[in-house]
């Protein structure tokens, strides 16, 4: 066991770490948001413009389906795992100890960075190539390729560290007496408990 004073100093290094991601995920948050606002304007006009003028705009589908909505969904997705709002199974959570619990949590997020980070490679691998190659889409504007391995590679890359620190954290749950890393709220589940339905 760790005497309280060093634990103390782990969960203060854990939050200083998390807090330098959460920046980073910040601001990779507002690009997404850019993305799919975006997106909303661009189908607007081309709606318009395809049912008011009969002249749509035909860029349109190639802009938001290689640049934006690769935006959308990449660069969101560690911010999204910081706030806990990805899609997880909580059945026997509250019924797990502690030391278990962050032990199963351990092996999932440190697995999850393993696929994670094999993903942000091949994308690198890919941008890479695409760079050098200047490759282009086959359309009426041949848009390059590279930027959407970048956006790949990036939101891999920081979702990756956001799942490397959550792996370590809760390795070091293990042997802490509390959490040194966030751990969801329990779900709401109805009527708060002392409280009656009126």
């Amino acid at each position: 066991m760790k005497p309280p004073e060093e634990g103390r100093r782990a969960a203060r290094a854990m939050w200083t770490i998390s807090r330098g991601l959460a920046v980073l995920e910040t601001g990779l948050a507002a690009l997404a948001s850019v993305a799919l606002g975006a997106i909303m304007l661009i189908v607007v006009v081309d709606v318009a413009m395809r049912y008011v003028l009969s002249r749509p705009l035909g860029w349109s589908y190639d802009v938001i389906g290689l640049y934006l909505m690769v935006a959308a969904f990449f660069l969101m997705l560690s911010d999204t795992l910081h706030a806990h709002g990805h899609v997880s199974i909580d059945l026997f959570t509250n019924v797990l100890p502690r030391r278990v619990r962050n032990l199963g949590l351990t092996a999932g997020y440190a697995a999850g960075a393993v696929v994670l980070a094999l993903i942000g490679v091949e994308a690198w691998g890919r941008f890479q190539g695409a760079y050098q190659g200047q490759e282009r889409i086959a359309a009426i504007i041949p848009w390059l390729t590279w930027p959407a391995y970048l956006i790949v590679t990036v939101g891999s890359a920081v979702l990756t560290l956001r799942l490397i620190y959550r792996a370590v954290g809760h390795g070091l749950s293990v042997f802490a007496r509390r959490d040194l890393v966030e751990v969801p709220l329990p779900p709401e589940t109805g009527t708060p408990a002392g409280k009656t339905e009126q």
